[in-house]
């Protein structure tokens, strides 16, 4: 096993509606949600690599606009992926002699789940490279562990969360609840505005209990805006140069913008840039899916060796 190499390009989230309810002191003063993820085409790739036995693992992560992940990279601990690799040895009884290499698109909190994709990443990639093979639902609740937009991430597309988040049902494009948002403008290209600046989430939820929602689909939204006005600057923009959608992404501060044609694109990708009302700016589809690479030397490997058959 030594020297196998996996790698998976996992793409960012958004909650297209995300309703939040009341703190529930058993789930350690989180607050309900009711929301409706989709899975955007801005991609994180996490690269897993088999090391000897009693090697130990690694972490190396690189990118631009990195924020506190560059000042924490040491602490591995600290980091989604890593802590994905610890819960996964565990759960089927490895030891977690692996190299972790982190290429980040993701903007870093950003409202956009770049942590939660890397921790999915990580276990859809050991999944391949220990041979595995378990199916999401087993997989589901080890992200569980991790996170609240961690299962989601495993399977992208269009999934509607409860609980905290955590408790994830895949929702096909053709269910009515997809048909109706996309009738209402969530449909088409995506544009993603970004930020250096970063929002805490439990900062976000903190001006939430304190102003609450807005009337927006994102009961989040206000409290974003508030903490981190540019957003709001980059919403109005976007809905006044063509956008069907404009809306905080999560718990902010990035936005999305579903634009309807080229043209819708172009004018607001320009009134962003004119403004500088956002630091970055991608172009993605959605929704999208983890794409999983397993080298072709590896099933090669596989054929041209009885034992690994056997």
């Amino acid at each position: 096993m030594s020297g196998a190499i996996v790698s998976v390009d996992c793409p960012a989230k958004t909650n297209l509606t995300l309703h939040v309810g009341e703190r529930h002191e058993a789930w350690g003063g989180r607050h309900s949600l009711d929301t409706m993820y989709c899975a955007v085409g801005v991609y994180d790739t996490v690269t897993l690599e088999q090391r000897p036995d009693g090697a130990g693992c690694s972490l190396e992560i690189s990118g631009q606009y990195l924020g506190d992940l560059a000042a924490s990279s040491s602490d591995m601990l600290r980091n989604h992926a890593m802590l994905a690799l610890f819960a996964m040895a565990q759960a089927c009884g490895r030891d977690p002699d692996v190299a972790v290499t982190i290429e980040k698109n993701i903007p870093v909190g950003a409202g956009l789940g770049g942590g939660s994709a890397d921790a999915a990443g990580t276990l859809l990639a050991l999944n391949e490279l220990w041979d595995l093979h378990w199916p999401i639902e087993r997989l589901a609740p080890i992200a569980a562990t991790l996170g609240a937009d961690m299962p989601f991430c495993l399977v992208g597309g269009y999934a509607h969360g409860s609980g905290y988040g955590e408790i994830v049902t895949p929702v096909s494009v053709d269910d009515p609840r997809i048909t109706a948002l996309r009738a209402d403008g969530y449909d088409g290209r995506v544009l993603v505005g970004a930020y250096r600046a970063q929002l805490s989430t439990p900062e976000v939820y903190a001006a939430f209990d304190v102003l609450g929602g807005d009337g927006s689909p994102n009961d989040l939204q206000a409290a974003a805006v508030s903490l981190h006005p540019r957003s709001g600057v980059a919403i109005e923009l976007a809905k006044a140069a063509g956008a069907t959608r404009a809306f905080i992404s999560g718990s902010g501060p990035s936005v999305c913008a579903f634009v309807p044609d080229d043209a819708a694109a172009h004018a607001v990708e320009q009134a962003w840039l004119d403004a500088q009302a956002v630091d970055r700016l991608f172009v993605a589809q959605a929704p999208v899916t983890p794409v999983v690479h397993v080298p072709e030397r590896r099933a090669d490997a596989a054929a041209d060796d009885p034992a690994a058959s056997a």
